[in-house]
Formats: structure tokens, sequence, C-alpha cells
């Protein structure tokens, strides 16, 4: 049986590369020619020569020329950072919310010395802070006392705020805003909280009380028109501010004393 091996003995014969049935399919390497047959011959056609595979990659027509593990250098470049993103150089938290302790602290040397020149930027500063502060400690102070005219306070401060903004803008050329009234008028009350701290040891219904309260007004009323007519230029009128003033902390006095 070897000797006759491959003759005709009755078996399909295996020689596939010689026959193709008639169809011209050439073999390509590339396995992407699979989609670029021409079908416009008869039969499958044959398929066109592999173009554009071994062309580099590029994009609009642009070729690639870096090289993935080196980025270009203008990924690199820093770019300028705006006022609005330049943490570093950013105000402080209490400048931005308008506290400034130099300013409080000339105004309450002012307001306790008033004899003693102050100056005008420190003066015209609207400050809240410290009136705030000076006011909580009035109430505190009353408190302990035992008197609670925490309502009094505010309520009283408001209104005389705004009698002294009127008459205030009556009175000066240049305008005065509420802020600043209720600045100085706040700062101005530290003297009637000494008087409500020594209401805590002492009775002020007698005649050293009396004494030592009238003293106090007119403290308060001095300081206050000092201040006014610092922050407003109103030289020569700083006794007609101060009688205005004087009526003010009189109804602090009269909380403190009864």
């Amino acid at each position: 049986m070897s000797g006759n091996f491959g003759q005709d003995d009755g078996f399909f014969q295996g020689d596939y590369g010689n026959q193709q049935g008639g169809y011209d399919m050439p073999y390509t390497q590339s396995g992407n020619d699979f989609g670029n047959f021409d079908y416009s011959q008869g039969g499958m056609g044959t398929a066109p020569p592999n173009q554009g595979f071994n062309q580099p990659f590029s994009a609009g027509n642009v070729p690639y020329t870096g090289n993935i593990l080196t980025p270009e250098h203008n990924s690199f470049v820093q770019q300028p950072i705006s006022d609005e993103d330049d943490y570093e150089n950013e105000p402080p938290l209490l400048e931005e919310l308008g506290i400034n302790f130099d300013h409080i602290y000339q105004k309450t040397l002012a307001v306790l010395n008033p004899l003693k020149a102050t100056e005008q930027d420190a003066v015209a500063d609207s400050d809240l802070a410290g009136p705030l502060v000076f006011c909580m400690m009035f109430g505190a102070t009353l408190l302990l006392a035992g008197k609670i005219h925490f309502g009094y306070i505010y309520g009283l401060g408001v209104v005389g705020s705004l009698g002294m903004y009127t008459l205030l803008n009556l009175m000066s050329l240049t305008g005065v805003s509420v802020t600043c009234v209720i600045s100085v008028l706040g700062y101005c009350l530290l003297p009637m909280v000494l008087l409500s701290t020594a209401a805590i040891l002492t009775v002020l219904t007698g005649l050293v009380g009396t004494v030592l309260t009238g003293l106090t007004v007119v403290w308060c009323s001095f300081s206050a028109s000092k201040l006014f007519v610092s922050a407003l230029q109103m030289e020569g009128q700083q006794v007609l501010i101060a009688y205005p003033c004087a009526l003010v902390y009189a109804v602090f006095a009269l909380l403190t004393v009864f």
C-alpha cells in the first residue's frame, strides 16, 4: 500500500495550494486588508495593496514628532496667577472685616483721655466691633448689679444714634454716616461701663453716687463731642454737639443708678 500512496485511491485529494477554485485571492501579510477588498471585479476580486500602515500617525496632516515619554515644553509653562487666586498676598481676615486694632486702641485712649490729640483717620473709621463690645460689657456689669437692661441699652442706643445722626447732618457741611455716629457713641460709652462697675460695689443713690454719675456723663459727652469735631471738622461747635450727647448719656446713667 505504501507504494501507491498519493495516487488516485478513491480519497479526496488535499492539494489545496493548487486548487483555488478560480478565485484570485492572493495572500497578504496584514490582516487589516480584510475590509479593503475590491468587490467591483467578478468573483471575490483582489485586495488593494497595503497602503498607509507603515506611515507615521498624523492628525490634520501634521506628523507627530514628539515622544509619549517626553511631553511638550509648553505644557509645563506656569500660567499667570490672577489676583483672585493669589492667596499668599491676600489681606488678613480681620482687615477684610474692617477690624483695625490700632484704630480701636487709639479711639479707646481718646475716650479715656479726652485732652489727648487723636488722628483723624482713626476717628473717621466706622468701626463697630468696639462699640458692640462696650455695649455688651455695660449690659453685663448691670446684670451683675441685678439689673437686666439689655433691651433698654440697644433701644436707647438706636434712638440716640438716629437723633445724633439727624442733628449732625444738619450742622455739618460734609455730612456724616450712621455707622460713624454709632461708632463714636459706642466708644464713648466706656466711662459708663466704669460707672456700672462701681454700681456693683456700692449704691449710687447717695451724694457721692450723684456726683460720680454727673462726672461720668460729662466725661462721656465731652469725649464724644471731641471725636465728632475731629471727624467732621466742626471746630468751634463742640459745645453745641456736647449738649445732645449729654442728654443721650444721661439716660444710660439713669439705667445705671436706678
